[in-house]
């Protein structure tokens, strides 16, 4: 099992997240975060730390996010790795809001 970030990302990029990870697992692109299934160690730190939401335990994956499995798995090979806090997206916080968070 893994880690997987959703949709909530989407826009926000916000990367606390990162911050905790021991194992360097998360990826980024101009959009959101992702993470690597083949690095993700599965200790959840990331979770509690996403202000939005957006990541879960493969297991507790809503099945209208199960997408993202697949989403993250193809596109973590594809991007660059985020090892360090990094500023969210212009708009980040508005977007935080109308997820209502």
């Amino acid at each position: 099992m893994t880690t997987i970030v959703t949709d909530h990302c989407k826009g926000c990029r916000f990367t606390d997240c990162v911050t905790v990870c021991p194992v360097e697992c998360f990826h980024y692109d101009d959009d959101m975060l992702y993470i690597d299934p083949d690095v993700c160690i599965d200790c959840s730190a990331c979770i509690p730390e996403c202000p939005v939401q957006a990541i879960f335990e493969e297991t507790d994956l809503p099945d209208d996010k199960r997408e993202w499995i697949e989403i993250n798995a193809q596109r973590s090979k594809e991007t660059p790795v985020c090892s360090d806090k990094m500023d969210p997206l212009p708009g980040a916080e508005e977007r935080k809001k109308q997820l209502g968070l």
